[in-house]
């Protein structure tokens, strides 16, 4: 009897996993998109027709960075030129191109990366180790230096190499990363040698590496390097806070240190949550998302407020004019939460990716598509502008391959439900359940907020379509309990299925719609893109007495390009606004107009008297497209009896 009850219950055990399983919610990857949105299609483009020229130009011409690896394949000892950390360059590039290389074919390009590919291959030592600093410098100090980016440069090739290859098809480069993740691992997790990665990258890798091979080795490998956190690795200036060493991974609650290092960190340990069921990993990752989020995030999706640790300070520390915000970590902060969301289901972190997007992460990239932004403040005085090009040149390629690999955060799915997570003009074909279902989206997004998505099963049949109802367009207080909205406008956003209201319910912030579906079927989602005035709480000191302005998913601002005397501006709480749509103004807006009052000096020039201003606002991804005038994104609502002296 005993025997058959262990019969049964290990039969129990492994249905029930097996439903797990088949529930798990997982993404649509950007090799099964196609977009043609009016407002992501031209700026993918630009990254094939002037972001990524740009990166090769600097690759190969203008830095020594490819030529490092012909010189390491060569053998040319002593013959380094650059920063430790180059090759990551080179191969975030590659990543960025393969990504344009699915989005807009090109033989050319391709050939480039081919061209590129053998050149890296060709360096790389038999043992499977590939880093060209050490290759050519000292060979002997290899994984000797923590701080020096090794398996940071080998996460990042990883990465490009799981791109190539699901873009193409062509396996030479991933050949190449597996050889030197093998390295790697049988240098340290199979010989139990304690290591921590100086800047972490790696840890994500490694699981996309895993889900592309099959091979759990790579999953244990991840694992093994978050279990490396917590020894409070100290190494010259570098602390435990930096580079997040100061507790287990599972046991950290608070966020710390170098922004990006933390966003990559946390992006691998959500992977790995995913892929193994690890709650440690689940409970330790909320945490540490509320700590980011409500606390340590500017209203534009940005973190980081120093430009000392490139990194996090003390909780509500959130000054405009020295905000730092790189690029950069923007683009981990959309990272992170796709991972996030994937793990739970849950659509805030999806919100907040947004909110990463459109206006943290797509403010370091030029309208033209070759200059950047490394840092990202929320205000300026004047005289800060973009660059071509940075000496520590993680931004431009991070950039590129964010924005080329968009299709892979428009959708996800279970067994049973399709997830429209962005609001993106696109179509793909998506496995449910025993069907194919074609899903099309249809939108002028972020402009309006009406969308309409296609839904084409090859047979009818019944599952669930997931809608994210964004946060803002639901009045919540933005993000979390940071920011609020001012007096909301009451107007909710509407849902119908073939043109008639929709039975559906609210589950984790998606709308749900359950029921059998049939070719030529259609939703219509209206979102309200009211100006939302917003206002902080009162933690954080440097937004007291202030309102930024927010529309769908964008936030807004002033520059000196549209504005007279934008840092003397007041913009009380009954102005009202005036939107309208720019087709020639910054590749097309919908630009805000409203009456404010300009503060000037009275009579005898001390104090202040209030004259009527009308003012414009951009978005606030735009800024700095056409000069390094002044910008304001929060201004005063009120003077609180300042005089012009400043007293």
């Amino acid at each position: 009897m005993k025997k058959y009850f262990i019969i049964i219950l290990t039969i129990f055990i492994s249905v029930n996993v097996l439903s797990q399983r088949l529930d798990e919610l997982e993404p649509v990857s950007f090799s099964k998109v196609i977009i043609d949105d009016y407002f992501w299609k031209p700026r993918i483009d630009k990254i094939a027709t002037a972001t990524l020229p740009a990166c090769i130009y600097q690759t190969e011409t203008a830095t020594p960075r490819i030529q490092n690896f012909v010189n390491a394949a060569k053998k040319k000892k002593g013959s380094f030129k650059g920063l430790v950390y180059d090759d990551s360059d080179v191969f975030k590039a590659l990543e960025a191109m393969s990504y344009s290389i699915k989005d807009n074919p090109d033989t050319e390009l391709e050939r480039k990366a081919d061209e590129w590919i053998d050149i890296i291959a060709a360096a790389q030592m038999p043992d499977g180790y590939l880093n060209t600093y050490y290759e050519l410098t000292d060979i002997h100090k290899r994984w000797t230096e923590i701080p020096n980016h090794e398996d940071y440069c080998a996460g990042h090739l990883i990465e490009a190499a799981v791109a190539y290859y699901n873009a193409t098809g062509k396996r030479k480069l991933l050949d190449v990363a597996i050889r030197y993740a093998n390295h790697i691992d049988s240098t340290f997790r199979l010989q139990n040698r304690h290591w921590i990665s100086g800047h972490e990258e790696i840890e994500l890798a490694l699981v996309k590496l895993y889900h592309t091979t099959g091979n759990d080795r790579y999953l244990k490998l991840a694992d093994w390097y978050l279990q490396q956190r917590g020894h409070g690795t100290k190494m010259g200036w570098y602390t435990p806070e930096y580079w997040q060493d100061v507790k287990p991974v599972k046991e950290q609650t608070k966020i710390t240190g170098h922004a990006v290092r933390a966003m990559y960190l946390y992006t691998g340990a959500a992977d790995v949550a995913a892929a193994t069921g690890d709650t440690g990993y689940m409970k330790a990752m909320k945490k540490v998302w509320q700590d980011v989020v409500y606390r340590n995030m500017y209203i534009t999706g940005g973190i980081g407020s120093s430009g000392d640790n490139e990194g996090f300070t003390t909780d509500y520390d959130l000054p405009n004019q020295d905000a730092y915000c790189e690029t950069c970590a923007s683009v981990g902060m959309v990272l992170w939460n796709k991972q996030m969301n994937l793990l739970t289901g849950e659509s805030k972190y999806m919100d907040v990716l947004e909110r990463s997007l459109y206006n943290g992460a797509l403010d370091g990239l030029s309208l033209s598509g070759d200059k950047f932004f490394y840092g990202n403040p929320l205000t300026s005085v004047g005289g800060y502008g973009r660059s071509e090009w940075f000496g520590t040149a993680c931004c431009p390629a991070n950039i590129a391959r964010l924005v080329a690999s968009l299709g892979d955060y428009i959708y996800a799915k279970t067994n049973n439900s399709i997830y429209i997570n962005l609001f993106v003009g696109s179509h793909t074909t998506i496995p449910v359940g025993r069907t194919n279902v074609s899903v099309e989206q249809k939108t002028n997004y972020p402009w309006s907020g009406d969308v309409t998505v296609y839904i084409s099963p090859s047979k009818k049949d019944q599952f669930k379509v997931m809608i994210r109802i964004p946060g803002w367009a639901k009045n919540e207080p933005v993000p979390g309990n940071t920011y609020y909205y001012f007096k909301p406008d009451t107007t909710n956003f509407t849902l119908s299925v073939n043109d008639k209201p929709a039975n559906y319910t609210l589950q984790n912030g998606y709308a749900v719609i359950n029921r059998k579906w049939k070719k030529g079927d259609s939703i219509q989602l209206h979102l309200p893109m009211q100006v939302h005035r917003i206002v902080a709480i009162d933690s954080i000191k440097a937004d007291e007495n202030r309102v930024a302005l927010e529309r769908g998913p964008l936030m807004y601002c002033i520059e000196q390009a549209d504005n007279n005397n934008i840092l003397n501006v007041v913009l009380p709480d009954n102005a009202s606004f005036h939107t309208e749509y720019e087709p020639s103004k910054l590749d097309g807006i919908v630009q805000i107009t409203a009456n404010a009052n300009a503060i000037e000096p009275a009579a005898g020039g001390i104090s202040v008297q209030q004259v009527q201003q009308p003012v414009t606002f951009i978005p606030y991804y735009a800024w700095a497209n056409r000069s390094k005038g002044q910008m304001q994104m929060w201004l005063p609502r009120k003077i609180l009896g300042l005089r012009f002296d400043g007293n």
